[in-house]
């Protein structure tokens, strides 16, 4: 099973790099298949890399679930 997590980018540099927070954590990923994603945008995170821009809603939903599933 894949899992892609949802993280909103805090910071980007021009090489395609970036620093996304996941709910208090800092992970430097690459924004490759998503270079145009902007500071404070959310995207899906495998594997370290950036894979999709999604809204704000369906991260926080997204979390809300994963939430829910590793609680039990």
């Amino acid at each position: 099973m894949c899992l892609a997590i949802p993280g909103k980018i805090i910071k980007k540099d021009k090489d395609e790099k970036g620093i996304v927070d996941f709910g208090g954590v800092e992970k430097e990923i690459i924004l490759t298949f998503v270079p145009e994603a902007e500071i404070g945008d959310w995207v899906l995170i495998h594997t370290g890399f950036g894979i999709q821009i999604i809204s704000e809603d369906e991260a926080e939903e997204t979390i809300r679930i994963l939430n829910e599933a590793f609680d039990q």
